[in-house]
């Protein structure tokens, strides 16, 4: 078995990791203007009176109107990243301004969003200009033929990391022995053209759960594998095309297909940058004689430990006590993807000192969306309290008290009261303990 000195020193041709940062520049690039195009900036950022912030994190706030400034600079940068022109300042503006955006608002919180981040983050540390970029044409002394294999293996390994948690997530008895939220899902797309009338089998929902388990457990595995690599991108194909019909997650089905490409030889990437440069009328780039780029050894260690959280993060759920899919503590950042319907209702009472009191239309302080995802996650119906809080006080209200009536409805079960109503949660505090105002679910969903 080869050691772990001689894996670092091991060296690839920079195609690949060449490769992968066109593709992703240009889907990110693709990102932005659809997000732009849509509308949704000014729906998301510009509109909505109040944002949840991430714990820690509350500093970060839109921009207002200059808000649109901001996805510029992450379209600009991500244009940039995938031309290799001033690639450094580019992927560090990337990671900064996409990741700012996520961070504005906890209600538009998507996994595949985080994943990008995270890319974004290892592209900065990466060496994805030495090698047909622009920075590599104007600058011979960047220009590198080979780079250290574990450059292209790390990529490899994030998606590894994303698939294999997600599989593991679904190993749980709602997702296989109920098919939910699934059998919630799939009959409602049973309009869909050729294939809708499948969704009307009761079997059918099963059918998908097993097969995305499965997948997602095994892909990582088979893309890894020379002799299963071409069925298991078919595959990659198939999952997701199927998942970008039947549910609306954005460009990462699109994403996800084209990352994927990073496991396959250094000749297919050769291939396709040679296709590029005759497609383009490109002069063929000369590698100087000393075309191997050589990592720093901090950085070695640096991408250990970040792998070590990655590892590790997303268990941080068994600290705490109840059912994560209800408490939902420890439940983001840990590739828990698409396993749960919930739905509810939550009346926030305020009561001041001085006998004012008012029941809490939602609809004038939160939109559409932000008063969804609220009513069914404990920490933003905490976090919306402490706004009402300082809303009341500021309308006359002498020491605001916060009480909610929440009932949420978890993969088709009856709904249940989330929030003990007897709770001020005017006064309770947000951390990373746990929330013993949480009522007990009183049921139990087996498995990771």
């Amino acid at each position: 078995m080869m050691g772990i000195k001689q894996y670092l020193q091991k060296t690839n041709s920079a195609a690949p990791l060449a490769v992968f940062r066109i593709c992703f520049g240009f889907m990110l690039l693709a990102s932005m203007i659809r997000f732009w195009s849509k509308g949704w900036i000014e729906t998301l950022y510009l509109k909505p009176t109040y944002f949840f912030t991430f714990y820690g994190f509350e500093w970060v706030k839109p921009w207002g109107e200059y808000t649109y400034a901001l996805f510029f600079i992450c379209a600009l940068s991500a244009f940039l990243v995938a031309l290799g022109l001033f690639y450094r300042v580019a992927s560090i503006s990337l990671f900064l301004s996409f990741s700012y955006i996520e961070l504005i608002d906890k209600s538009t919180y998507l996994n595949h969003y985080y994943f990008i981040s995270l890319l974004c983050l290892m592209m900065v540390f990466l060496p994805a200009q030495v090698y047909f970029s622009i920075d590599s044409y104007r600058d011979k002394q960047i220009r590198a033929q080979f780079i250290p294999q574990w450059n292209i293996d790390s990529i490899k390994l994030m998606m590894a990391i994303l698939y294999f948690y997600a599989g593991l997530a679904k190993v749980n008895s709602d997702w296989l022995f109920h098919a939910q939220p699934l059998s919630i899902w799939l009959p409602a797309r049973n309009d869909m053209p050729i294939i809708g009338f499948l969704f009307n089998y009761a079997w059918i929902p099963y059918l998908f759960s097993w097969f995305g388990c499965l997948y997602d457990l095994s892909i990582p595995f088979l893309l890894w594998n020379k002799k299963s690599r071409a069925w298991a991108y078919m595959a990659v194909i198939v999952f997701h095309v199927l998942t970008a019909l039947l549910f609306p997650i954005g460009m990462f089905p699109h994403i996800m297909m084209v990352a994927a490409l990073i496991f396959f030889s250094a000749d297919f990437h050769q291939k396709v940058i040679n296709r590029l440069v005759s497609i383009l009328g490109l002069p063929k780039e000369t590698p100087p004689i000393a075309s191997t780029y050589q990592s720093p050894p901090l950085l070695h260690w640096g991408f250990v430990l970040f792998f070590v959280f990655q590892l590790l993060f997303p268990f941080r759920y068994l600290a705490y006590p109840g059912e994560l899919f209800w408490t939902e503590e420890g439940y983001r950042f840990s590739w828990r993807v698409m396993l749960m319907e919930k739905a509810g209702y939550a009346q926030f009472t305020v009561k001041g000192t001085n006998g004012l009191q008012a029941v809490v239309n939602n609809n004038l302080h939160l939109s559409t969306l932000q008063e969804k995802m609220m009513s069914t996650q404990p920490d933003m119906i905490l976090q919306y309290a402490h706004y009402l809080r300082e809303y009341y006080a500021n309308q006359g209200f002498s020491s605001p008290k916060v009480y909610v009536d929440s009932y949420v409805a978890l993969n088709g079960r009856l709904g249940k009261p989330l929030i003990n109503p007897q709770t001020d949660l005017a006064k309770e505090q947000d951390s990373f303990t746990h929330k013993t105002w949480i009522l007990p679910f009183n049921d139990t969903i087996k498995g990771f």
